[in-house]
């Protein structure tokens, strides 16, 4: 029983010391978790981009996509009706007016049907404040609906398979922001 017990010990002890798997992704200082639970969901971390703007390649946020499962497919992903979910933090201060013409830009340059979908990005931007370096905004995709919180705060959620999917395109579409935080989103 002792030699039982001393062998048990030194297998724990060497299980213990062993480091364990990774369990974050880092970009631009940026520290993002490799999974997550959303409801009953466990999502994993599909990737991480960094949003530069200007001509001059001002970082603005990183960007983690978490899908249920994996994949590289821009175009599976923005159709999948499985839960998503897109955490955004701010590298640098960025004023409301500024995030609301992105959104605006994003939608019109990605999403077919811009007219069905004005009156819900104007609801998106209703939403909208000045965010601070260090702060994030989340948004959870559903099969039919967008939920959107900034500073852990729910801003209200947005209706519509369209929405969902012009949203998600916005980043994964034919005109990202900047073509580095798609492929990063899709783990390339």
């Amino acid at each position: 029983m002792k030699r039982l017990t001393a062998f048990l010990l030194v297998f724990l002890s060497a299980a213990l010391a062993t480091p364990s798997p990774a369990t974050a992704a880092s970009l631009a200082g940026v520290t993002l978790p490799d999974s997550t639970t959303i409801g009953e969901k466990t999502l994993v971390l599909n990737g991480l981009g960094l949003r530069e703007a200007t001509f001059f390649k001002v970082d603005v946020y990183v960007a983690g996509l978490y899908l249920e499962q994996k994949s590289t497919d821009a175009g599976a992903i923005v159709a999948s009706e499985g839960v998503k979910l897109l955490d955004m933090k701010f590298v640098r201060d960025v004023d409301k007016d500024k995030l609301t013409e992105a959104w605006i830009e994003g939608f019109q340059k990605n999403s077919i049907g811009y007219g069905r979908l004005k009156d819900r990005v104007a609801k998106l931007n209703s939403f909208m404040s000045d965010v601070s370096e260090n702060e994030t905004m989340r948004f959870v995709f559903n099969k039919d609906s967008v939920e959107v919180f900034i500073r852990d705060e729910n801003k209200g959620s947005i209706e519509g398979r369209d929405f969902v999917e012009g949203m998600l395109a916005v980043w994964l579409g034919k005109h990202p922001p900047n073509e580095e935080l798609k492929q990063g989103l899709l783990g390339k």
